[in-house]
């Protein structure tokens, strides 16, 4: 096993909104998919590499509980500034970690998730 994460899904109440709040904080360009009746927008990644997508799905709810996932950040202030920018906001951090493993923030998305920021050191 070369990675135990393999995809990842950020359940969404409204798409549009989640795309437009992802796009900036993150600037990037999310794809937009239709996968059976899931309304998608996937995050850029190569494709040998994990990766990961915004779904909107009327059987799941965002949750600011449970599993907790870091997207990575080369820069983790400028990253929490468009997040508070864009409606967000910062739940813990950012705070330094031991042993040269970088910085972690969590924060609110538009949607109500919690999720987590990693710069590396």
């Amino acid at each position: 096993m070369k990675n135990v994460i393999n995809w990842f899904e950020i359940i969404v109440e409204d798409l549009e909104r989640a795309v437009g709040f992802y796009e900036a904080v993150m600037a990037v360009s999310l794809r937009r998919e239709t996968l059976s009746e899931f309304a998608m927008a996937i995050f850029p990644h190569d494709p040998a590499q994990p990766g990961g997508a915004l779904v909107k799905c009327s059987q799941m709810k965002p949750s600011a509980e449970g599993a907790l996932l870091y997207l990575h950040t080369d820069d983790i202030a400028a990253t929490l500034k468009r997040v508070t920018e864009n409606g967000g906001e910062c739940a813990f951090g950012p705070q330094i970690l031991p042993n040269d493993i970088g910085t972690i923030a969590l924060f609110t998305d538009s949607e109500g998730n919690r999720i987590g920021l990693h710069q590396p050191a």
